[in-house]
C-alpha cells in the first residue's frame, strides 16, 4: 500500500513543534551549561579566594588560638570546609580520602607548594558521595614551609538545587509547550483554512462548478492567493459562459445554412418545381448558403490562429495609405449597387510596422460592416489620419445606432447587436472578433461609438514608426 504523504499543513506544523521541541530541550542543555561551566568557575574563584584570604591570616607565621577560632567561626558560617595543618602527614589524617580516584596530594603537586604555589584539586569523593571542588595553600615561614591551608566545598548542595528544580522545569515545560501546541495549532488552522477550502474547491470547479468564492483570509499572502482564487473563478465562470454561448451561436449559424441547403436539395431531388428558373434560384440559394459556411468556416480558422499565444505578427514599413486605397477599390461596385458616397480624409505619408496582409483585412473588415448596415443613398466617412505619434483610422456610417450596453461586446465571437439584420447582410459575425485581434497584435486599439447625431464610429490607432524608419 503506497504510503500517504504529508499535507503543508501537517509539515508546517511539525515543523513548528519541533522547532519548539527542540528550543526547551536547548534550554535544559544550556541550563547545564550554566551550571557545568559558570557556576563550576565561580566555584573555584570563590575556593581559591577564600583559601588565599585564609592564607593571608598566617601572615606572621605562628599559629595562634585567635586565628584558629576566626578559622572555626568561619567554618561554621560558610559551605566552606577549612582544614589548617602542619605538615602533608597531617592533612593526609584529616583528609584521607582519594579525589577523582587519586590522592589528594601527589609528589609533584607536594614540590609545588613547597616552592610556595598553591594547587587546586576537583573530582569525585567515594566517601562524600559527591564531587568536591578543593585548593591546598602553602603557609610559608622564615625557614620554608610550616603549615599547610586545606579549602574545599562539596557540590551536592548545588546539584540538589539543580535536581529539586527539575520537576518544576519540566512542568513548567510540559504547560509552557502545551499552551504553544494550542496556539500554533489555532494558527495553523486559521492559516491553512482557506489553502483547505481552496483545495476542495479546486475539485468542485475541475468539475465545471464556478460558482465558489472564498472567503478573505487575515494573513496577506493566504489572502491574496484567496482574491488570485476567487479572480480565477469567476474568470473560468465568465468564460464558461462565453464557450456556452459560443458553442450555442456556432450551432444556430451552421444550422441555418444547413437547414436551407438540406431543404433545397431535397426539394431539387424530387422535382419539386415548376419551372427551371424556379430551380435554378434553388441552386443560387444552396451556393449563397455554401459560400457563407465555407466563410464561418474560414473566420474561425482565422480567428483561432491569430489568437494563438505564439502567433507573431511579421512586421514591416508599410504605406498604409495604399492600402486603404487599394481596400476602397475592392468595395466600388457594392457603393455603386447602394448608392453610397465615401467621404475620404487620406494622409498618405503615415508609415507603421506591421503585416499588409493583415491590416487590409482591418481596413476590408471594417468597411463591409459599414457598407452592410448603411442606408442606401448615405454618406461613408473614411479617415487615416496622424494624432500624436498614432495612425488612427475611422469610419463612421449612418446606419442603426448601437446601444451602450452592446459596445463592450462588439468584438466578440458571432456576436451581432440585431441578429435578424445581420443575417440579412449575410455576415458571419467574426468581422469585428478578427479586427480586434489583428490590432491587438499590433500593439494597437479598437473602439466603437454609437449616437443618433454623428451614426456609429468605428476607430483604429497604431503607432507610427519612429523618424528613422519615415526617412
Amino acid at each position: 500500500m503506497k504510503k500517504r504523504s504529508r499535507s503543508l499543513s501537517q509539515k508546517v506544523f511539525l515543523l513548528i513543534i519541533g522547532s519548539i521541541g527542540a528550543t526547551i530541550l536547548f534550554s535544559f542543555f544550556f541550563l547545564h551549561f550554566l551550571y557545568k561551566d559558570l557556576y563550576l568557575k565561580s566555584i573555584r574563584e570563590s575556593v581559591m579566594h577564600q583559601g588565599e584570604n585564609t592564607a593571608a591570616h598566617y601572615h606572621y607565621g605562628v599559629l595562634n588560638k585567635e586565628i584558629i577560632d576566626k578559622i572555626h567561626w568561619f567554618n561554621i558560617v560558610s559551605e566552606y570546609e577549612v582544614i589548617v595543618v602542619n605538615d602533608f602527614d597531617e592533612l593526609n589524617e584529616h583528609f584521607p580520602y582519594k579525589v577523582g580516584g587519586k590522592p589528594l596530594l601527589e609528589s609533584s603537586e607536594r614540590s609545588e607548594l613547597t616552592k610556595g604555589d598553591s594547587i587546586l584539586k576537583e573530582g569525585y569523593v567515594k566517601s562524600f558521595d559527591r564531587d568536591i571542588v578543593s585548593a591546598v595553600f602553602p603557609i610559608q615561614g622564615e625557614n620554608g614551609l610550616i603549615g599547610l591551608v586545606f579549602i574545599y566545598v562539596p557540590l551536592e548542595a548545588m546539584q540538589e538545587v539543580f535536581q529539586a528544580s527539575m520537576p518544576i522545569l519540566i512542568v513548567s515545560g510540559g504547560i509552557y509547550f502545551i499552551l504553544l501546541f494550542l496556539v500554533v495549532n489555532r494558527i495553523r488552522q486559521s492559516m491553512f483554512k482557506p489553502l483547505d477550502d481552496m483545495q476542495t474547491m479546486s475539485r468542485e470547479v475541475a468539475k465545471g462548478n464556478y460558482s465558489h468564492r472564498l472567503a478573505p483570509s487575515e494573513y496577506e499572502e493566504v489572502g491574496q492567493l484567496a482574491h488570485a482564487f476567487n479572480i480565477m473563478s469567476s474568470s473560468l465562470e465568465e468564460q464558461e459562459a462565453r464557450k456556452k454561448e459560443f458553442i450555442s451561436n456556432v450551432v444556430h449559424e451552421l444550422r441555418t445554412p444547413l437547414t436551407y441547403i438540406n431543404g433545397y436539395t431535397e426539394a431539387l431531388k424530387q422535382a419539386m418545381y415548376s419551372s427551371k428558373e424556379e430551380a435554378d434560384n434553388y441552386l443560387t440559394t444552396i451556393q449563397r448558403e455554401t459560400d457563407r459556411l465555407n466563410q464561418i468556416v474560414h473566420d474561425l480558422i482565422d480567428l483561432n490562429y491569430l489568437e494563438e499565444s505564439l502567433y507573431v505578427i511579421d512586421k514591416e514599413p508599410i504605406a498604409v495609405a495604399q492600402i486603404l486605397y487599394d481596400t476602397l477599390n475592392l468595395f466600388q461596385i457594392r457603393l455603386s449597387q447602394k448608392h453610397l458616397q465615401t467621404d475620404l480624409n487620406i494622409d498618405e505619408d503615415l508609415i507603421i510596422a506591421g503585416d499588409p496582409k493583415r491590416m487590409q483585412q482591418v481596413f476590408y473588415n471594417v468597411i463591409d460592416n459599414a457598407v452592410k448596415y448603411s442606408p442606401e443613398k448615405e454618406m461613408i466617412s473614411v479617415k487615416l489620419v496622424q494624432k500624436d505619434e498614432c495612425m488612427v483610422f475611422v469610419v463612421t456610417n449612418q446606419g442603426f445606432t448601437i446601444s451602450e450596453e452592446d459596445i463592450p461586446r462588439l468584438g466578440e465571437r458571432f456576436f451581432r447587436t440585431d441578429k435578424a439584420r445581420s443575417r440579412s447582410t449575410g455576415g458571419t459575425g467574426l468581422g469585428l472578433s478578427i479586427v480586434r485581434q489583428i490590432v491587438s497584435l499590433h500593439d494597437g486599439t479598437f473602439s466603437v461609438d454609437s449616437t443618433n447625431e454623428k451614426g456609429t464610429e468605428v476607430s483604429v490607432a497604431i503607432n507610427l514608426m519612429e523618424e528613422t524608419f519615415k526617412e
